[in-house]
């Protein structure tokens, strides 16, 4: 059995060793190297460029400005091509600006022979500006007099909807009814690897990108828009990669670096970021404000939810208003008997653009759920975990985004299994009436999140199977590695599904859009639910081919027949090896009459989305008068239905329970509100937490299978950052008395809380 082992990573020798080649490990002769100038304010118009200077430094190719630069307004989010025109993004980049909406906005760039004579021709420029008045909080950008960052005004759109029944009719169920508001910090991805990008053209006047992309045929098609060019005319190349996050689900470089080659005749042109360049220039999670209103009956039950979100997206849309609507229909499944409402407002600001974040909006939205249910419950009288049980998702549950109950659900285990591990009944006696300066609490929160984008995208992945002489198999797939491990996982299913030893599949890593089934990318924790159908079928399908092979041999009947282990046997007889798989692929490719090369491909699209289910536990300690926050214990429970790879499993939630952890108590982009300036875009002032700062993680699964993938399978990539922030907060609420609606959770935000609230 493939499925289920903990092999070891297709990947992971030639990265531990050193061996992996990265984006910026490849050159080309004649490389040149190009170099953005960039905004010293957050809002204004470019008056004027004199280039002069720069051009004059030895070294400098070309200098290019808005003036030279295709008048086309592209997209950069990453998402499937829409049909529909009301459902594509909103396009509103240039590649370079005469009107910049925030603090490092690109003006124009520098072209050298070498980075540094390109960095210093980029400060040799001199750009004259006209200030305009900066709007950073949603409170500024949606003012009636607040000037317009694009035309049309600053908000971007404006949703509601209901599920479950009215709200009005709800309300009158409710026994009692809470409501409170919560807000968000914009956040940075830093990923190990910056974003970096190169382009070329071949011989027949294709432009070739070379880029560290989550979306390489997504990225092909959005360079084909940007630069008015038939899409097949843009090829795309994704090498590995070093982490994403979700900020390489936009066209950050690519655009640009195709712009330069085909303007200077076809020489290799590069951009690589420097990480103050990556950290405020790329993509950041959406700061929020999350008006949160529950109501329940006195025994309990939730009657309604309605939730009331503000996101501001800053200078480009980017991913825009589908961050709160992807978060809005993921929290529905967590309490599907109640009624729920959803509003949600997106607007621009004079900040860095907002983009995809691991979890796409969840952690935000669930911030405010969970924390205003643990206000319910407490109201209530009721045990937090109790309460969570009563109403929480179960089998037949209908999922509100497909209408479909056949899928698993475990969330009740999860809460159970929780509860158990960090011994909450035990503690709870021991933690209550607590007096003095150090104090202990427990806090818990739920989430649930999806699997892929259906039905708000196309959902679309391909696999070729190919037999090689010696009888392992060459694996072609569209789904994108970028250091999630969906390479091994599909690898395990491939062998699985084909019968043979995992080791005998080769995944080719590299995606080529000239070449790779098509995929739009990595993104909404898809790759393996969404590639499962395709993986499976074209394995099958490659299966069915070598028995029909050993028929033609030897002339027995394929049907008796069956492969595993990479040998050929007979179903009724399975000890008695009749051929090995590699003496069967010699004869289909040499023997002069019979055969030929054995290969399978199918595409497939998923119209299924099944909810992934789980849950945070925490113990922690606070001291008052130092306002510190110290996990003493903190443990993720998830229903990600069958578990692939248990390893890599567990690796994903510790990752993703870190990079929460990081949001709750440390992380946050500081911006100066009245002019715009960032006060913290580099790694000294940016406290993302260390290895010190993160407690011991603990994670467990509650293994169920689901019925609409054939291996099992629900997302996991992305659920594992969702609820650390809430269950910190209600923590934190039990130790002191203190609720704090905030995050993160620094000790001058707790300073300030604890002042109001007497305790210092």
């Amino acid at each position: 059995m493939a499925v289920g082992q903990s092999h070891i990573r297709k990947d992971v020798r030639a990265k531990v060793t050193g061996k992996t080649r990265y984006t910026d490990d490849f050159s080309m002769p004649g490389m040149l190297h190009a170099k953005y100038v960039r905004s010293p304010i957050a809002h204004g118009l470019v008056k004027s460029i004199d280039t002069t200077a720069a051009l004059a430094i030895p070294g400098v190719e070309a200098v290019f400005t808005h003036e030279d630069v295709p008048k086309i307004l592209f997209a950069t989010a990453g998402h499937p091509f829409s049909l529909d025109p009301d459902h594509q993004d909103v396009a509103d980049r240039l590649l370079l600006t005469d009107h910049v909406r925030y603090h490092g906005d690109e003006v124009a760039i520098v072209v050298a022979r070498d980075l540094l004579t390109a960095a210093q021709a980029a400060k040799a420029v001199i750009v004259e500006y006209e200030e305009l008045p900066v709007c950073v909080t949603s409170e500024a950008a949606m003012a009636e007099d607040a000037p317009a960052i694009h035309p049309g005004g600053n908000s971007i759109k404006s949703t509601t909807f209901e599920i479950g029944g009215k709200l009005e009719d709800a309300e009158k169920e409710a026994d009692l009814v809470v409501e409170d508001t919560f807000s968000t910090p914009i956040i940075l991805h830093c990923h190990l690897e910056n974003h970096v990008a190169y382009a070329y053209m071949d011989d027949n006047d294709h432009i070739v990108v070379v880029s560290s992309t989550q979306i390489p045929h997504i990225c092909r098609r959005i360079v084909g828009q940007a630069l008015d060019m038939p899409w097949p005319k843009i090829r795309v190349i994704k090498p590995y990669i070093g982490g994403g996050f979700g900020n390489k689900q936009d066209v950050v470089l690519e655009p640009m670096v195709a712009f330069l080659t085909r303007k200077l005749g076809g020489v290799p042109v590069k951009i690589e970021l420097e990480r103050e360049e990556g950290l405020v220039a790329t993509r950041t999670r959406h700061g929020q404000t999350v008006t949160a209103r529950a109501g329940v009956s006195n025994d309990g039950i939730i009657k309604f939810i309605d939730l009331n979100v503000i996101s501001n997206t800053g200078a480009y849309a980017s991913h825009g208003h589908s961050i709160p609507m992807a978060a809005g229909s993921k929290f529905c499944n967590l309490y599907p008997r109640s009624v729920s409402k959803f509003s949600a407002t997106t607007h621009y600001g004079n900040i860095p653009a907002a983009g995809a974040m691991r979890a796409y909006g969840s952690p935000q939205l669930f911030f405010g759920v969970e924390s205003v249910l643990e206000e319910v419950a407490r109201k209530l009288g009721m045990d937090s975990v109790d309460f969570r049980i009563k109403n929480s998702a179960r089998p037949a549950d209908i999922i509100s985004k497909t209408g479909n109950k056949e899928h698993s659900v475990g969330m009740v285990e999860c809460l159970e299994k929780g509860r158990e591990a960090i011994g909450w009944d035990v503690k709870k006696e021991v933690y209550a009436r607590q007096e003095g300066n150090i104090r202990r609490g427990l806090g818990v929160a739920s989430f649930s999140y999806g699997s892929g984008t259906y039905p708000a995208c196309v959902e679309i992945a391909g696999c070729r199977l190919v037999l090689n002489q010696d009888g392992t198999v060459h694996m072609q797939i569209g789904a994108t590695e970028i250091g999630q491990g969906s390479d091994t996982a599909l690898a395990q299913m491939a062998a699985e599904t084909l019968g043979v030893d995992y080791d005998a599949i080769h995944v080719v890593s590299e995606q080529d859009t000239d070449v790779s089934p098509f995929d739009p990318g990595a993104y909404a924790s898809r790759q393996t639910y969404v590639a499962a159908p395709a993986v499976h079928r074209a394995a099958g399908k490659l299966k069915a081919q070598i028995l029909e092979h050993y028929q033609l041999m030897t002339g027995e009947e394929a049907e008796t027949l069956d492969l595993t282990g990479g040998k050929i046997i007979r179903r009724d007889q399975p000890e008695s090896v009749l051929l090995d798989l590699h003496d069967l692929a010699l004869d289909s490719y040499y023997h002069k009459e019979r055969g030929g090369q054995l290969t399978a491909e199918v595409s497939s699209k998923t119209c299924t989305n099944a909810p992934s289910y789980g849950c945070t536990f925490v113990d922690l300690e606070v001291d008052i008068e130092m306002c510190t926050v110290t996990i003493r214990q903190i443990i993720n429970v998830h229903d990600a239905g069958k578990i692939i790879h248990p390893l890599s499993a567990e690796g994903q939630v510790h990752g993703g329970m870190g990079m929460g952890v990081g949001m709750a108590l440390f992380e946050e982009l500081l911006v100066d509100p009245e002019s715009g300036r960032i006060y913290n875009g580099n790694l000294l002032d940016y406290k993302i937490p260390t290895c010190v700062d993160i407690p011991d993680l603990q994670c467990a699964f509650v293994e169920t299978f689901d019925p609409t993938s054939p291996y099992g399978n629900k997302s996991l990539g992305e659920p594992p950052i969702i609820s650390q922030g809430p269950a910190i907060r209600n923590a934190i609420w039990d130790a002191t008395g203190v609720k704090i609606n905030e995050i993160p959770m620094t000790p001058k935000v707790l300073f300030k809380h604890f002042k109001n609230a007497g305790l210092i």
